[in-house]
């Protein structure tokens, strides 16, 4: 689940990051909404409202996983397009594998290359 201030503007960001289509629950108290495949089969993603504060290191985050240099630079360059944001991050020793986004509400993620 992803909690967020303004569900429209986290499930617009993240159904476009996902490719994914939202299906609204209109007499939910907190906006839930999932975020399902196109195709109807795989794993959906909740999001809803939160009044809980972003956290600047979450103890657990999506990691989007690509192939290659190039396909990470060319991701991290289509979310920062959609709305996101790269992070500053102190933690990432010499040469990570990583690059930390944060999306519009605030909460981080990381575009990963599996090839390094």
């Amino acid at each position: 689940m992803l909690g967020a201030e303004d569900v429209d503007r986290a499930v617009g960001f993240w159904a476009a990051v996902l490719g994914y289509d939202p299906v609204r629950f209109e007499n939910s108290a907190n906006d839930f909404t999932i975020l399902v495949p196109p195709s109807k089969e795989g794993t959906r993603v909740a999001v809803q409202r939160s009044e809980t504060p972003v956290q600047e290191a979450p103890r657990v985050h999506l990691d989007l996983v690509v192939d290659s240099a190039d396909e990470q630079a060319a991701a991290v360059e289509r979310l920062v397009g959609l709305g996101g944001e790269v992070v500053e991050w102190d933690y990432s020793g010499e040469d990570p594998d990583f690059i930390v986004l944060a999306d519009p509400e605030g909460n981080r993620f990381c575009v990963v290359n599996a090839r390094v």
